[in-house]
């Protein structure tokens, strides 16, 4: 069992910065893949990007690659998602989830998930 807590949202102006952080406890972080998806309001959830514990590779969907960037601190169990060059379209709630899979791109294959985190960004 893993609990993901995330903390971090807010609003701020197009082009500015946000940094999500998602407090995982329970099993060990490092043996879980870290993903962000986001929900806006009358759309499907959708993957933003994860960090694979297989490496430590990161993915990203193509919307946000160069101005989104996932980290970790596995002596925190804690991923980070640092939001750069904002735009109205990123505005949603932010989930952080985990999976036992090396990588995952749908909310299908994640088994725990955080309560979200809202960010909103003003035009």
């Amino acid at each position: 069992q893993v609990q993901v807590v995330e903390s971090g949202g807010g609003l701020v102006q197009a082009g500015g910065s946000l940094r999500l952080s998602c407090a995982a406890s329970g099993r060990t972080f490092s043996s879980y893949t870290m993903g962000w998806f986001r929900q806006a309001p009358g759309k499907e959830r959708e993957f933003v990007g994860c960090l694979s514990w297989s490496g430590g590779s990161t993915y990203y969907v193509e919307s946000v690659k160069g101005r989104f960037t996932i980290s970790g601190d596995n002596a925190k169990n804690t991923v980070y998602l640092q939001m750069n060059s904002l735009k109205p379209e990123d505005t949603a709630v932010y989930y952080c989830a985990a999976t036992r899979a090396p990588f995952g791109s749908t909310w299908g294959e994640y088994d725990y998930w955080g309560q979200g985190t809202q960010v909103t960004v003003s035009s």
